[in-house]
């Protein structure tokens, strides 16, 4: 069936190239909308047709109101489905398109109001018997009755931007001196992302879990929840990984939690599709914390459990359409997880940017990608830097974690950073195994640790990297000297030196036979044959296990990981000389100066807060390396930098 002839989808990336393909299952016109550095992006050459709205800033093209209808009437669209983000949960934009005769695809203008506000939600879920955190949500926001209100609350406690959410205007708060600083943080940001820097207190609830239902509402008065997803684990109040079901609630609970869901719906006339968010304690209490109107990021873990199109689904309801089946019809299958890849540091989780020069998703049973880029394409510092969603399906949890291990182990990214790292520390760590996830995952395992200290490859990568160099690639071989082979050469051992996470690695390599080596890397003996090598990839067996490996400009990617590997250049006496007493802070990133903490010519201490820089749409705090004194500040107060450009020196005292 039909619902539309043609959609216009108001969004980018990965999402939209989502909704193109569900229209595309039901015979609709999908419609993509494009900045100027969106002109050859993978949205665009999905679709049917395409329109520009404007230039790069997210404000003048994808957050333009004005800008997105005029591109669905000049193309005639009958439907326009928002996405996530952007204007998914701008009721003006919501009661725009109704007012210009084009269906919206998601709640009503006024369902988006009443939620839009987690101050207005909180009060609207207490009153239908929805428990919520204590806190204060009130209209006064003056500095010092939210100062009384934290006293009254107790420490620690949360401080969340009222008008938005991703976890930008949030901060945490464990002593009353910590207090006054956080507030002035939260409300800037909250106002540079929302508009609005009202803000609301909450007791914090100290390792909870992040459970979250999936509701679907037709126009006829029918609302049902579809199970729920955990994504508890989180980095800056972003989620990371979501799942289905969650191994935390029993049937009883979920029967309650999902009842709630609907019950808070139903207050508000809600239809389409949306999320009741919650955190469930460590003795089974749940308490709301906010409802998403919108197609939520993790959607497919529920697809993927239910079987379910839940795009379709939103399509069809916004044409009138009633829901085809009931709660009860309602059944979950086997186990679904998700993980987001994006570009970014794995460690400090600062955004990359770059081209993909290699971009090659795992494939297999029960591995779903929804992706927003294939290879040449561009990251930007004008997006959420999010690459895709990497779903995977079992018919138990164990079965779901070893798929998603394999997807992430060959899944080869290249040109830019990836999250990559971050995602196998995760799903190896044995609390994961065991389900034992809480908001502060990340934190009680010490995963950012881990990986500072897995930055160095393993020995076996330094292996292959150097049988990059030693073993030809037999197609070049024939074009080329076939005496100059390093076996032929001699049985004499070879010693070669890389540099990688600015230590230098020596390996000594050792010819057996024909492609056998044996290499030496400190203590460590490995016995390695190479299988095949061809141009830039290398297929090598240690002990009984095949490994397959691939150098792109000193580039190794090993088990789904890229290292930096390069040659290192011989010793030099510049080497030796002594490093100066002087510091100079690089932006990590293109972003903002909006805040300056210190002043040229001022003594200060290591670790000691220097300057605010905002960039991704999120606050960087850059702190003094050491005790010194402030040499010099280049830049002032609202000026744009560049990424790498020194932001402070620092004269070490």
């Amino acid at each position: 069936m039909t619902y539309f002839d043609s959609l216009l989808i108001a969004n980018r990336g990965e999402i939209a190239v989502r909704v193109i393909r569900a229209c595309r299952s039901l015979g609709i016109e999908a419609i993509a909308v494009y900045s100027d550095a969106d002109a050859r992006a993978l949205h665009v050459r999905e679709a049917d047709r395409a329109i520009r709205i404007g230039p790069a800033a997210a404000a003048q093209s994808y957050l333009n109101i004005e800008a997105v209808l005029a591109a669905a009437q000049q193309t005639g669209a009958q439907a326009i489905h928002p996405g996530y983000g952007f204007l998914s949960e701008n009721a003006n934009f919501a009661r725009a398109c109704s007012a210009a005769g084009i269906a919206f695809i998601g709640p009503p203008a006024e369902a988006i109001e009443a939620m839009g506000s987690k101050s207005a939600a909180k009060r609207l879920a207490e009153s239908v018997g929805v428990p919520t955190v204590p806190g204060y949500n009130g209209d006064d926001q003056s500095e010092q009755r939210l100062l009384n209100e934290a006293e009254r609350i107790g420490f620690p406690l949360l401080i969340k931007a009222s008008a938005g959410g991703g976890g930008k205007g949030m901060r945490s708060v464990h002593r009353l001196d910590e207090f006054s600083a956080a507030l002035a943080a939260a409300q800037r940001e909250a106002l540079a992302a929302f508009g609005d820097k009202h803000v609301l207190l909450e007791k914090l609830i100290e390792r909870p879990r992040h459970i979250e239902f999936q509701i679907l509402g037709d126009q006829h008065g029918t609302m049902l929840h579809l199970g729920e997803r955990e994504c508890s684990i989180q980095r800056r109040h972003q989620k990371v990984l979501e799942e289905s079901p969650s191994i935390a609630l029993t049937p009883e609970l979920r029967a309650t939690m999902g009842a709630a869901a609907v019950r808070l719906a139903q207050a508000v006339n809600y239809s389409n599709a949306g999320t009741q968010e919650f955190m469930l304690d460590a003795d089974g209490k749940f308490y709301f914390l906010e409802m998403n109107t919108r197609l939520q990021v993790e959607h497919p873990v529920t697809e993927l459990v239910t079987g379910l199109d839940l795009v379709q689904l939103q399509i069809a309801i916004a044409a009138g359409e009633r829901l085809p089946f009931d709660q009860a019809a309602i059944q979950q299958t086997g186990h679904a997880i998700e993980v987001r890849l994006y570009a970014e540091d794995p460690v400090q989780m600062l955004p990359s940017i770059g081209q993909l020069t290699s971009y090659t998703p795992p494939e297999g049973p029960g591995i779903r990608l929804d992706t927003g880029v294939t290879v040449g394409d561009h990251v930007t510092i004008n997006y959420d830097p999010m690459l895709a969603k990497l779903i995977v399906w079992g018919e138990q949890r164990q079965q779901a974690i070893a798929r998603l291990r394999y997807a992430l182990q060959h899944f080869e990214v290249k040109g830019v950073t990836t999250n990559i790292p971050l995602l196998q520390a995760i799903i190896n760590t044995p609390a994961y195994h065991e389900g034992a996830t809480t908001t502060d995952f990340l934190q009680t395992h010490a995963i950012s640790e881990q990986l500072q200290q897995r930055q160095l490859p393993p020995n076996l990568a330094v292996a292959a990297r150097a049988l990059f160099d030693l073993e030809p690639d037999p197609a070049a071989a024939l074009v080329a000297d076939p005496w100059n082979v390093p076996w032929r050469a001699a049985q004499m051992p070879h010693h070669l030196r890389y540099q990688s996470a600015e230590q230098t690695l020596t390996i000594k390599a050792q010819p057996q036979a024909p492609q056998e080596w044996q290499m030496t890397l400190g203590d460590e003996q490995i016995e390695i044959v190479v299988l095949r090598r061809h141009l830039n990839r290398m297929v090598v067996r240690v002990a009984d296990q095949i490994y397959q490996c691939q150098l792109e400009q000193n580039s190794l990617v090993w088990q789904g990981v890229g290292y930096q590997i390069a040659p290192a250049p011989a010793p030099s006496l510049e080497q030796h000389r002594g490093h100066k007493g002087d510091a100079s802070l690089e932006a990590p990133m293109p972003g903002t100066i909006i805040k300056l903490l210190v002043a040229e010519g001022e003594q200060v201490s290591a670790g000691q807060p220097l300057l605010i820089m905002e960039a991704m749409k999120m606050e960087h705090t850059v702190t003094a390396p050491h005790a010194g004194i402030v040499a010099k500040l280049p830049y002032r107060q609202g000026q744009q930098v560049s990424g790498g450009v020194a932001l402070a020196e620092i004269t070490a005292e």
